[in-house]
């Protein structure tokens, strides 16, 4: 073996040729999903009348103060709403605001004409129809998880490790041209089956590198929108650039706690949200 020219870089570059296809198609997956995940949050409803309800209860709250008012808030905001407490000790805010959701979901739902074919009984009193409107609302909220799935799995990713592959796997083709290029290995004539395949190969492998910078490029602006428009600026203070979904991830398994305590509970009372929080 060690009469063949360069025949430790030959196979070196033969072993990368035979895992090429399958990097690329893992980290195109990768893309992929990344993209459809800074696309989820701003396009469910459901999602956005949630942070819409935690801007009305808190602003309701603070009212009169200078924190009242507010036209906006940080996200990671959401995962400090299940510390602050009711004077029951046990009530959250995350609770009053899933309540107050689920109630409004639930009327909507009722009020569709799915809703209307649904209701087995038009004379059902106050006190059944409300609890129709909380378990049709609460099936809603629910699958909030279900639809924001891409961002869920989105947040267990490493961005950094996709960034590394993608020039990892540009670097190895350029040694793999380089080595092609070579005198001796041109001039060898047993070498010209390795160096015409190598050629066809480098020629196909330079396309998808390119096509997947494209899409690393794309997403990485794609994940710097979707931090602005739900964040702010954070481009000097945040490390993770994917802390975003991760903050996400950790709401909805809040989120899907407080519907499960809801749903094996009795018939909730909606606390006072005027009422002290601590």
């Amino acid at each position: 073996m060690l009469s063949i020219p360069f025949a430790f870089q030959r196979a070196e570059a033969m072993l990368y040729r035979e895992t090429f296809e399958d990097e690329v198609v893992h980290l195109r997956n990768s893309f992929s999903m990344l993209e459809e995940a800074c696309k989820e949050p701003r396009s469910s409803r459901l999602f956005l009348k949630l942070l819409e309800a935690v801007l009305k209860t808190g602003n309701r709250m603070n009212v009169g103060t200078i924190r009242g008012g507010a036209q906006a808030f940080k996200l990671d905001a959401l995962l400090k709403l299940a510390d602050v407490k009711g004077t029951d000790g046990k009530t959250t805010l995350l609770h009053f605001v899933v309540q107050e959701i689920i109630r409004s979901e639930g009327i909507r739902v009722a009020d569709s004409i799915m809703g209307r074919i649904n209701q087995k009984n038009k004379n059902r009193t106050p006190e059944e129809k409300e609890e129709d409107y909380r378990l049709m609302g609460l099936d809603l909220v629910s699958g909030l998880s279900t639809e924001l799935y891409n961002v869920k799995k989105t947040a267990a990713i490493d961005l950094d490790v996709l960034v590394s592959s993608v020039s990892n796997l540009s670097e190895g083709m350029a040694k793999i041209r380089g080595l092609i290029i070579t005198e001796k290995l041109c001039m060898d004539e047993k070498s010209m089956k390795f160096v015409t395949a190598m050629n066809c190969f480098v020629s196909y492998g330079e396309k998808k590198l390119k096509e997947l910078q494209g899409d690393e490029a794309k997403v990485m602006s794609h994940v710097k929108e979707i931090t602005e428009y739900f964040h702010g600026d954070v481009s000097k203070e945040e490390v993770n650039p994917l802390r975003i979904f991760v903050i996400v991830r950790d709401f909805l398994g809040m989120l899907d706690h407080v519907c499960k305590e809801l749903r094996s509970s009795k018939t909730p009372r909606s606390p006072n949200p005027l009422a002290p929080f601590r």
